[in-house]
């Protein structure tokens, strides 16, 4: 079935290129500094990223530029689509949305620029939910229903080594009531109203991990949801929450592991873990 809507993004949506590919969602590349070095952030290896934070190098991100979205608008409307769907990070967390608005309204077709509140994987499958309804025929009305269904009822928990990271970037938001907090307390962040928020503070890591895998096993509840563990440099912790996860949740359409973008990474820091519970 022919599409009548293109869906964009941006990379904050952490979505693996193989889902990008096979939905034929366009993601623009926010930008990573790292000293004089910038780059798309697709192209910058987390290594390099995760050594130059613990050096404490000066390292920031930046939206795309509004030209990069133009030429995305541009090819979906000559390949024939009836309007584009755009999807992007919280305005609160980026300025990606409003570079998007400044490139939409120079293409041929109708662009509807969507700021989710949210960001990581609840933007992830609100994408995915729109390109899914996309890919069916659904026109933009129907696109933008299944986007909103998602991001409306999904919920993003957080975990964070430290709140330093967050706080050099400015994202911390109402979070930075927990920076007095004693070094083995660990925090617990939410997204709320589109900023990252406090949730809770928990002695430990383990129990911090433990804490998170019961909030969101509570937020599942018994409705089907779509799962997914996101983790920046700490590979063996996510797996670890997932499989706590698996053994909790019976009524799971869709589990992902994956690595957030180095843009996200940038803020919450090596170490650093999330659950994001998608209601279906």
């Amino acid at each position: 079935m022919p599409r009548r809507v293109a869906i964009v993004t941006d990379s904050t949506a952490c979505l693996p290129a193989q889902l990008t590919e096979q939905l034929g969602i366009t993601v623009a590349q926010i930008q990573v500094r790292i000293g004089d070095w910038v780059d798309d952030e697709a192209r910058v290896p987390v290594p390099r990223l995760v050594g130059a934070m613990r050096e404490q190098l000066d390292v920031a991100t930046s939206p795309p530029d509004p030209g990069a979205f133009f030429w995305s608008y541009a090819d979906a409307a000559a390949s024939g689509v009836e309007a584009i769907v755009s999807l992007h990070v919280s305005t609160d967390l980026s300025r990606t949305a409003e570079a998007a608005r400044q490139a939409a309204g120079q293409v041929q077709v109708p662009v509807h620029v969507v700021d989710t509140r949210t960001c990581g994987m609840s933007l992830g499958y609100a994408v995915v939910a729109a390109a899914t309804a996309a890919a069916a025929g659904g026109d933009v009305d129907r696109v933008l229903s299944a986007a909103q269904h998602s991001f409306h009822r999904s919920t993003e928990l957080i975990y964070v080594d430290t709140l330093e990271y967050l706080r050099r970037g400015g994202r911390i938001g109402a979070a930075a009531a927990l920076l007095g907090s004693a070094l083995s307390m660990k925090p617990l962040l939410t997204m709320a109203d589109g900023r990252i928020t406090p949730l809770d503070k928990v002695l430990g890591a383990d129990r911090a991990m433990r804490k998170m895998v019961d909030i969101a096993v509570r937020r599942a509840g018994s409705a089907q949801v779509d799962i997914a563990v996101e983790h920046f440099s700490a590979p063996e912790r996510a797996r670890t929450v997932l499989e706590q996860l698996r053994a909790k949740l019976p009524n799971v359409r869709r589990f992902l592991l994956t690595q957030v973008s180095s843009a996200i990474g940038a803020h919450v820091g090596p170490g650093a873990v999330g659950v994001t519970v998608s209601p279906v």
